[in-house]
């Protein structure tokens, strides 16, 4: 799937040290509910073993990699939770923290909505949002996504609790 920034394609060996460095980053735990680090091990048993059908894992990570001379990763986004007899999927995006202000998430969920609607047919695509994390927010409105409804109190962060949006892309 190519868009005009970036481009999305499954991970490969290459990506190995990158992953390991993003899923160990403990800034970003607390919007993916991870407490645990992953040993590069694990990280590479992810890449070289898992099966890339979305119908046998239920979840599909992608690359998301600078277009042009220097094509580098400057994320991930993920359908996790894909319930194929409901059509729907569960949406998660990370970009590295140096990549962030480019365009580079908005490009990557509009590849994966159009992908996961026009490709795997499914009806709607779904995210959880602290209500803190207003960035996050604002990037899955402009792509369509309306909230829902709030989770009160529903993560623990810093000793305090948080409430979550739940947020929804419905394919008509």
């Amino acid at each position: 799937m190519k868009g005009k920034k970036i481009s999305l394609r499954t991970p490969e060996p290459s990506d190995i040290d990158r992953l390991y460095a993003w899923e160990n980053d403990t800034s970003v735990w607390r919007v993916s509910n991870t407490i645990v680090p992953y040993s590069r091990n694990d990280i590479e048993q992810f890449v070289l073993n898992t099966h890339h059908d979305i119908y046998a894992a239920k979840q599909l990570r992608l690359m998301i990699m600078k277009n042009g001379k220097n094509n580098t990763p400057a994320g991930t986004v993920d359908l996790f939770d894909f319930d194929p007899l409901h059509r729907r999927a569960g949406v998660g995006i990370l970009i590295d923290e140096k990549e962030r202000g480019k365009g580079f998430a908005g490009e990557a969920l509009s590849l994966l909505c159009s992908y996961s609607f026009n490709t795997l047919n499914l009806h709607q695509l779904y995210c959880h949002i602290a209500t803190e994390n207003t960035l996050s927010i604002r990037l899955f409105t402009k792509a369509g996504f309306k909230i829902t409804g709030t989770m009160k109190d529903w993560t623990l962060s810093d000793r305090h609790w948080q409430d979550v949006v739940f947020m929804q892309l419905i394919n008509s």
